[in-house]
């Protein structure tokens, strides 16, 4: 049996690690076997490229050079965790795959969404998700969450000026268009019971089919 492979996407502030984390419980007290992890990240090796990427330090990082980091972490951690998990028939879910890296460097990052789709191909090997939920919700308010939640962890994509994420958002946008049957979208900008609940509606709908 295979699993299921399920990304939660959107731009910064959106909520995503909060209702991934509460949507794995919600699926586990369901009797549902799960695993939640997150890009760049969820394996040892992952991790240490994460914090070259995202230390705010390194703000002379050429985006060619973010956009192959970023590939690279995703390829370990696809071949080391979620294949594994999805031969084993767990869901995954995942916070942030190769939809990011369209939307941050090839969109936003100017590098060409075609150009950084080549890299990640190469890396993933046509290994997309069975179901992107996007958490939709303007930059302006997303960046407002980010400045309210003081625990929240600072890096440096953080630092970016609010054009750069305004182009993020517009990403996604064409990302959800040109992926209509993969991505769904959730309207973030709303209480986070009415975002879980949106979201576990559409997990749910996934599985039963």
């Amino acid at each position: 049996m295979t699993g299921y492979f399920i990304t939660l996407e959107g731009g910064e502030g959106a909520g995503k690690t909060s209702a991934l984390y509460t949507l794995a419980k919600r699926l586990k007290k369901m009797g549902y076997d799960v695993i939640a992890t997150r890009e760049p990240g969820g394996i040892e090796i992952a991790e240490k490229i994460r914090q070259v990427i995202l230390d705010p330090d390194h703000t002379e990082m050429d985006g060619r050079t973010e956009a192959l980091l970023y590939a690279a972490a995703r390829r370990q951690h696809l071949v080391e965790r979620i294949i594994p998990a999805l031969q084993n028939g767990q869901i995954v879910l995942c916070d942030r795959f190769i939809d990011s890296s369209l939307a941050y460097q090839g969109y936003a990052r100017g590098l060409g969404m075609d150009e950084v789709y080549a890299i990640n191909q190469f890396a993933i090997q046509d290994k997309m998700p069975d179901l992107t939920l996007l958490l939709d919700i303007e930059p302006e308010k997303g960046l407002q969450r980010i400045a309210d939640n003081q625990s929240r962890e600072r890096n440096r994509l953080d630092m970016e000026k609010i054009s750069f994420h305004q182009q993020v958002y517009e990403a996604y946008q064409q990302l959800k268009d040109k992926f209509p049957t993969r991505i769904r979208t959730i309207q973030a900008n709303q209480d986070k019971e009415k975002v879980e609940a949106a979201a576990m509606d559409a997990i749910l709908s996934l599985i039963k089919e």
